[in-house]
């Protein structure tokens, strides 16, 4: 047992406090819009911003928002199963070699996790953040959701700095 502590120290899981305090942020995020704000209800921050209680029932830019309920369970289900995998791939990711696709992979499930719970608590997700360009609005979105792009973000930047490193070898330009 004792052999377990260093193991997970030196894993993906080491960051594990970040997922949670995203998930905090999340959570309570959407607490404060349901708790202050009516449905549909807006306030403006800036002229391409604003803050709005939205409910998504669909997945990303609300897909199979009106799919009849089945999709609340299967994105649900679909969410648990990919944070199950990422902690497991995790497991066996070294901390120090991996930093960036381990905290890349560490905000995605974490990310997963905040809207499943709205999910299984509400039915639906609680979105709030509204992005726009003139009358081109981007779908609203969520501390969840932020953490997912950003996750998947560090994850490509990490491939794309890895092929890079590749490309360097194959030259013989290692620095």
């Amino acid at each position: 047992m004792s052999e377990a502590i260093p193991n997970w120290r030196a894993s993906g899981l080491r960051y594990w406090p970040l997922a949670v305090a995203a998930l905090l942020l999340d959570q309570l995020t959407k607490e404060v819009i349901q708790r202050t704000l009516d449905l549909y209800e807006t306030i403006y921050v800036l002229p391409v911003l604003e803050i709005i209680h939205a409910r998504n029932t669909g997945a990303a830019f609300s897909f199979l928002a009106n799919a009849g309920g089945w999709q609340r369970w299967a994105f649900t289900g679909f969410a648990l199963v990919v944070s199950v995998f990422i902690v497991f791939t995790l497991r066996r990711t070294s901390a120090a070699l991996q930093r960036l696709p381990a905290i890349g992979l560490m905000l995605i499930a974490s990310g997963a996790i905040g809207n499943a719970i709205d999910r299984l608590r509400h039915g639906y997700v609680v979105d709030f953040v509204n992005a726009h360009w003139g009358d081109a609005y981007f779908p609203a979105f969520n501390v969840a959701d932020s953490c997912i792009t950003i996750g998947a973000g560090l994850v490509l930047l990490d491939a794309l700095l890895e092929w890079r490193r590749g490309r360097r070898v194959e030259h013989g330009q290692v620095k």
